[in-house]
C-alpha cells in the first residue's frame, strides 16, 4: 500500500463498472456516479434496501449493506496462472489498486475521487454464480489461515455515504474507524 501525505494508505481506481441488469459481471464505463444511500446509479443493486435477490427472498425490508462492490486488482494477479479476469467480470462496481482492501476494517471510510465517500461495511460472499462464470473459480476466491477459518477473496461491499463520480485514475484515501478494530465479515 502506498502512502499519501500525513501517512494516509492511498490507492487508485483502475476501473468502474455497472449492470441494470441483475448479471454476473459488469459492463466497464469512463465514469459512474454513487449516490449518498443507494449506491451506483443504474446499476442493478441501487437502493437503499438490499437488492440481492436471495436476501430479497429472505426480507426485502433488510438495509443494503451491500450497494457498492471493491475488488482489488490484485486478485487478479493471484489468480492469472488459472483464470484471465479483467475488471467488472467478478461483478464488481470499483476496481481498485495499491490496498488490500481485504484487511481493512469494518466501518474504513474510503474516500475517492473528488466527492464520493464509502463506508466498508463487510466482504463479499462469493455464490455458486461464480463457478457458472468461470470453473473453478469459487475455491481459487476462498481459502482458510493457519487455524483453518475461511478467507474469503472476492472484495468488500460498502454503502455510500456522500455522492460523487468515479473514474478510472481517482484516488482512494483510507480514514480507519476509532480502535479496537472490527474485522470484516460477510454481508
Amino acid at each position: 500500500m502506498d502512502k499519501c501525505k500525513d501517512d494516509v494508505v492511498c490507492g487508485k481506481v483502475i476501473a468502474v463498472s455497472l449492470s441494470d441488469q441483475h448479471t454476473f459481471s459488469k459492463e466497464n464505463y469512463n465514469c459512474i456516479k454513487l449516490v449518498e444511500g443507494f449506491g451506483v446509479e443504474g446499476d442493478a443493486h441501487f437502493g437503499a434496501t438490499v437488492k440481492h435477490r436471495s436476501r430479497v427472498a429472505q426480507n426485502p425490508n433488510q438495509p443494503n449493506l451491500r450497494q457498492v462492490h471493491l475488488i482489488h486488482s490484485e486478485l487478479f494477479d493471484e489468480l492469472r496462472d488459472r483464470y484471465d479476469l479483467k475488471p467488472g467480470q467478478m461483478g464488481e462496481n470499483i476496481t481498485t489498486f495499491g490496498i488490500n482492501l481485504l484487511e481493512l476494517p469494518t466501518d474504513a471510510i474510503l474516500y475517492i475521487g473528488e466527492k464520493a465517500k464509502i463506508k466498508v461495511t463487510g466482504l463479499r460472499n462469493p455464490c455458486a454464480q461464480i463457478d457458472n462464470f468461470r470453473p473453478g473459480l469459487m475455491k481459487a476466491v476462498l481459502d482458510r489461515d493457519k487455524e483453518g477459518n475461511l478467507i474469503r477473496k472476492a472484495g468488500i461491499m460498502g454503502i455510500v455515504l456522500e455522492s460523487g463520480e468515479v473514474r478510472p485514475g481517482d484516488s482512494i484515501r483510507i480514514q480507519l474507524p476509532p480502535m479496537p478494530f472490527k474485522k470484516l465479515e460477510r454481508v
